[in-house]
């Protein structure tokens, strides 16, 4: 035998591209059988345990019935005390009442929150307490069923009238911000102690209102709201039902 004869049966024949190609497709088909078969397996097992559920619950209507019946007694409770503590906290609110002594007595943080709970007393159910550091003048605003925004800082003298008096300075700062920045229409300032003659003129000069210690009494140990006890307070900025 030659060598280039060995050589030829030594070396295997090549498949052509065509029979290549046409083995290639014929591998992805039991994989889509097999999907095919697992989602209409799992089908049937969804639809199995619907119809289970639904027998089920037809037998045992009761069951839901009950559930729902608990659920419904539950949210009704729980309306019901929601609106009976809306009630007690509105009772509360109108009948809040402070003594003098009783302010003086307070530390500078709780006597900002007892103007604070004085201004919702009066309807106002926006009053917040923002004093601190950097507050720029504001320690409690609000707004009144008029529609009004009141900006009030608090001057707190634990010895009352013997404490340091309310100056110009203290008006100054409250005149500076209160309508520039807080978007005030009533800027007051309130203190349980003395406020200065030169500071109760600038008030009037720059249309401020003071609460000195008289006012204060007047005010928290009774019940007219505060743009009734003080005096020359803006008109109503939009007409309300109590305009």
């Amino acid at each position: 035998m030659s060598p280039r004869t060995r050589k030829a049966r030594a070396t295997p024949a090549r498949r052509s591209p065509v029979q290549r190609s046409s083995r290639r497709p014929g591998k992805g088909l039991p994989r889509a059988e097999d999907r095919l078969i697992g989602l209409l397996v799992t089908a049937v097992f969804a639809v199995a345990l619907v119809v289970t559920v639904v027998n089920w619950l037809l037998v045992h209507w009761w069951i839901p019935a009950i559930a729902g019946a608990l659920v419904v007694l539950a949210g009704g409770g729980w309306l019901y005390n929601r609106q009976q503590q809306a009630r007690w906290e509105a009772v509360r609110a109108q009948g809040l009442r402070y003594g003098l002594a009783q302010l003086d007595a307070l530390h500078h943080t709780r006597f900002e929150y007892a103007v604070r709970d004085l201004m919702r007393r009066d309807s106002c159910q926006d009053a917040v307490r923002v004093g601190g550091g950097g507050d720029l003048g504001a320690d409690v605003k609000a707004t009144d069923p008029y529609g009004r925004r009141w900006v009030i800082q608090c001057k707190h003298r634990r010895n009352g009238l013997a404490g340091s008096a309310v100056g110009t300075p203290d008006l100054q700062v409250l005149n500076g911000t209160a309508r520039q920045v807080h978007g005030a229409d009533v800027a007051v300032i309130v203190t349980n102690g003395r406020v200065t003659a030169p500071a109760v003129n600038f008030a009037k000069q720059q249309r401020l209102h003071v609460v000195d210690r008289h006012t204060l009494g007047v005010w928290a140990s009774g019940s007219r709201p505060l743009w009734e006890v003080l005096r020359a307070v803006p008109p109503p900025r939009k007409p309300t039902a109590l305009s």
